[in-house]
């Protein structure tokens, strides 16, 4: 029996060794996949110390010898656009073939949720996918995952272009890649590495940090394990609910919270609909209640009144008037028929148990889905709702992608460097507009320290982010998304970047516009310019890329005249009548009115009648600002801007 169990040991070492000897290549090669062309192309992987590794593509055969680590790596020389071609890694015990391998032009897309967003579910997404037909569209998904430390290999697979997958592509990146090739009429290979509602920090990478000033003291706090960072968690969510609410409640307490005499006096308050990890409850994965006050006008028709709810994440218990009305496990819209009789004149409370399990949480989808209707009467429920968390689970102390920096370069990024690629294409920055101030920093630092990881300056093309009526920012109140998009439009003072404007193109209720189409085709018209040099539009006038930006502003009187550049053709405005709209001015008071704004050929002449000695001028400055209708010839929107440095809402905000 002991010479069995020997045997059965010995049987298991020659496995796992025979396993290590077999040469290995990471995931992010496959078959389907796409190489850059005209580029060197380099193949790495994992074998036997000393082992040699013979690799041979499109004629080519590169042989080299593997590391003390067991590391190699080949440079094949530069292709032109071709395939379909055969890659064979061939080691000393075994061969690996990849078939279906095109060369052509490849595009890492990444960000948060709105390069995130599928084809299937943008605008028209559905008949978009049903001819999705473009088999030199090739897109790998790099699958979600977060690291403390560099990872050497990610999670996904490379998927040809169909009917059948392309619903999960990327919706910016799917159009991106479809104009492009029309352009260019090669293969277009996406790297899809994104995760919704993630900041800039977590996409950087630990040696950025640390050269940085003002963020290099929270790369000194970065945890080392995954114990120090669940300990941690744990000490953040119980002195979140301690100062928040005290701690949390018996059960007993708990259920007295449908009660409409329970006093709420001391419940913190969310705007709803919104994931609560971004209303005041980071990270948490629990039992929360949500209660507002509904008042009732007398002599209002309550017959057949529903009570619709949009989506919850998870599951929901919901009460009206104390009375279970209706309960639900899983995302999808809530639409519960109240019993007649149990609304009545005015005050009603409504309360929703939420239990979430996991990632966003609450109540969630559009702020017109959320509210009471019936034949005769529509209340609206969107706003302010009093909140209290019930229970705590303890996935909630495990780290999110946000929960410090540095991981999801670890994880996503890292395992891709140095794969051949032609640049990148980015939208993020909605994470960061609390910190818009910090981002001027912050985001130049994340595209130098990618390029100096990839050791090449590649073209980094990047979406300003849409209009959206984030918190009613203005010039009079503050904007932290309109801060945000002056820092996005000043990373272009580094080479090779293009930007994307789409104010015209967000949803004031939607921090997800569904337009991706133009999205795409804009990024794909900077790529043109800044990768490929197309400077010119057919007829030669000027750069058909992208939308006039300020030049300079000249003050004459009581009026200002504002010149742009990349006016193309020239100015227009999109408007029946020919009227701009978006313009204010302001005095030495800083206070700032509606301006009227006229074209003259290559400028934009600006007044006020409330302001006698204009000294600045701003133009589309507020969180939605989808009203603004200046453009080219071309048709590319102009760029929000400020000509004034007065404080902001977000200088004092910084990364922790």
């Amino acid at each position: 029996m002991k010479s069995l169990r020997w045997t059965a040991l010995l049987s298991v070492i020659l496995i796992v060794q025979s396993a290590f000897a077999e040469v290995r290549l990471p995931k992010v090669f496959g078959s389907h996949m796409v190489l850059q062309r005209r580029k060197p192309v380099p193949v790495w992987g994992l074998a036997d110390p000393a082992e040699k590794v013979i690799v041979t593509l499109n004629g080519q055969t590169k042989s080299v010898k593997a590391g003390k680590d067991g590391k190699w790596r080949v440079m094949l020389d530069p292709m032109e656009a071709g395939g379909p071609y055969q890659l064979v890694v061939k080691g000393k015990k075994n061969t690996i073939t990849l078939d279906d391998v095109l060369t052509g032009e490849v595009w890492v897309c990444s960000g948060q949720s709105n390069m995130e967003w599928p084809l299937g579910a943008a605008a028209n997404g559905q008949k978009e996918v049903a001819v999705a037909n473009f088999p030199k569209i090739r897109q790998l998904m790099v699958k979600k995952a977060i690291s403390l430390t560099p990872k050497e290999d990610i999670d996904g697979e490379w998927t040809v272009c169909s009917p059948q997958t392309a619903s999960g592509y990327t919706a910016v990146g799917y159009f991106f890649a479809k104009q492009l090739q029309q352009e260019l009429n090669v293969p277009i290979g996406l790297i899809n590495t994104s995760w919704g509602g993630t900041h800039s920090e977590t996409w950087t990478s630990r040696e950025a940090i640390n050269q940085d000033t003002e963020l290099k003291t929270v790369a000194a706090k970065l945890p080392n394990s995954v114990e120090e960072v669940i300990q941690s968690g744990k000490q953040r969510i119980e002195t979140l609910l301690r100062n928040q609410q005290g701690g949390l409640p018996s059960a007993a307490e708990e259920q007295t919270w449908a009660d409409p005499a329970h006093n709420v006096d001391q419940w913190k308050s969310m705007t709803v609909p919104t994931d609560w990890e971004w209303g005041g409850l980071p990270t948490l994965d629990g039992v929360v209640w949500f209660r507002r006050d509904v008042i009732i006008p007398e002599g209002a028709n309550l017959a057949k009144i529903t009570l619709h709810m949009g989506s919850v994440d998870d599951n929901d218990s919901t009460y009206v008037n104390g009375q279970l009305v209706g309960s639900m496990k899983g995302r999808g819209a809530r639409a519960y028929a109240l019993p007649e009789g149990l609304l009545k004149p005015g005050r009603n409370v409504i309360a929703v148990r939420v239990v979430d399990v996991g990632a966003a949480g609450g109540i969630l989808g559009q702020a017109e889905q959320l509210r009471l209707s019936g034949s005769a009467l529509t209340i609206p429920l969107a706003g302010k709702w009093q909140y209290r968390v019930a229970q705590a689970f303890a996935s909630s102390y495990n780290p999110g992608p946000n929960t410090y920096a540095t991981q999801l370069f670890n994880a996503m990024v890292n395992p891709l460097i140095p794969y051949a690629m032609a640049g990148v294409i980015w939208y993020q920055g909605e994470s960061n507009a609390s910190r818009a101030y910090q981002y001027r920093r912050t985001f130049p630092l994340m595209i130098q320290d990618w390029r100096q990881h990839w050791g090449q300056e590649f073209p980094f093309l990047f979406v300003q982010l849409a209009s959206f009526n984030a918190n009613n920012g203005n010039s009079q109140r503050g904007s932290a998304w309109a801060e945000l998009r002056e820092a996005q439009a000043m990373a272009l003072q580094l080479p090779n970047t293009g930007m994307a404007i789409t104010s015209d193109i967000g949803e004031s209720g939607d921090i997800h516009p569904k337009n991706k189409l133009d999205v795409g085709k804009r990024l794909a018209a900077e790529a043109m310019r800044v990768a490929y040099q197309k400077t010119a539009d057919e007829a030669g006038r000027g750069e058909p890329s992208r939308g006039p930006m300020l030049d300079k502003m000249t003050s004459d009187g009581n009026r200002v005249v504002l010149t742009f550049r990349h006016v193309g053709g020239g100015l227009l405005a999109k408007d029946k009548y020919g009227y701009l709209k978006g313009f204010e001015v302001a005095g030495a008071d800083k206070k700032f009115h509606y301006a009227k704004a006229e074209i003259q050929g290559n400028s934009v002449i600006v007044h006020s009648d409330s302001v006698t000695a204009p000294v600045a001028v701003r133009y589309g400055w507020a969180d939605d600002n989808g009203d603004l209708n200046l453009y080219n010839q071309q048709g590319f929107p102009a760029a929000p801007f400020r000509t004034d440095t007065w404080p902001g809402v977000t200088e004092a905000v910084k990364f922790e």
